[in-house]
């Protein structure tokens, strides 16, 4: 896009400030459009999903769970980080299944995400899943969270409360409210790509 040019810095050199287990944390030195430098630091992530398990009866399926950089529990979509070399979907039926104990006979892309670009590269594919049965939920090693099920009407009273502030799960409730009314469509499919 050249019309954006104005608007474009140059990446010049990077330096690594934090490799942790689950974060990368970058210093880059850029060049402006105006010609001077500056420094931009931000987390560097391998992506992620979201699914929104629509169950037979109308409800969806959340989660509890506590968030330590929060201090509390948070009310949320099954979501979960890429691991090396696997795709969106194979995320989203994995993530779905382990946290949830859910599975499901279709599923369908809805869009992405970037929910923190001031300062993270992350961005969030978000799934739908509908067919849903139910198995045994297989937890990574120190998770805890608790699984339910809402009403697409109490998803939208929490997110207008204040309930909801997880943005991925506001963004999901957008998504949801837009799909249901028939505003928004889904390609349904047992292997759909994103």
């Amino acid at each position: 896009m050249h019309a954006d040019q104005h608007l474009r810095e140059t990446p010049l050199a990077r330096t690594e400030l934090l490799r942790g287990h689950f974060l990368h944390v970058v210093r880059d030195t850029v060049r402006l459009p105006d010609g001077q430098e500056a420094t931009r630091e931000f987390v560097l992530h391998p992506g992620a999903v979201m699914v929104i398990g629509l169950l037979d009866d109308g409800r969806v399926v959340l989660e509890r769970q506590y968030r330590h950089p929060m201090q509390q529990v948070m009310i949320e979509f099954p979501a979960g980080k890429l691991d090396a070399g696997e795709g969106s979907l194979a995320c989203a039926q994995r993530e779905m299944r382990e946290e949830t104990g859910y599975s499901a006979r279709e599923w369908a892309f809805a869009g992405r995400l970037a929910p923190t670009i001031a300062y993270s590269d992350e961005v969030i594919d978000i799934w739908f899943a509908r067919g849903l049965s139910l198995g045994e939920r297989a937890l990574d090693d120190g998770e805890a969270l608790d699984v339910f099920a809402a009403t697409p009407d109490e998803l939208q009273a929490w997110c207008r409360s204040g309930a909801i502030i997880d943005c991925k799960t506001l963004v999901g409730a957008l998504w949801l409210q837009n799909v249901l009314s028939g505003a928004w469509t889904l390609a349904w499919g047992d292997n759909p790509a994103p």
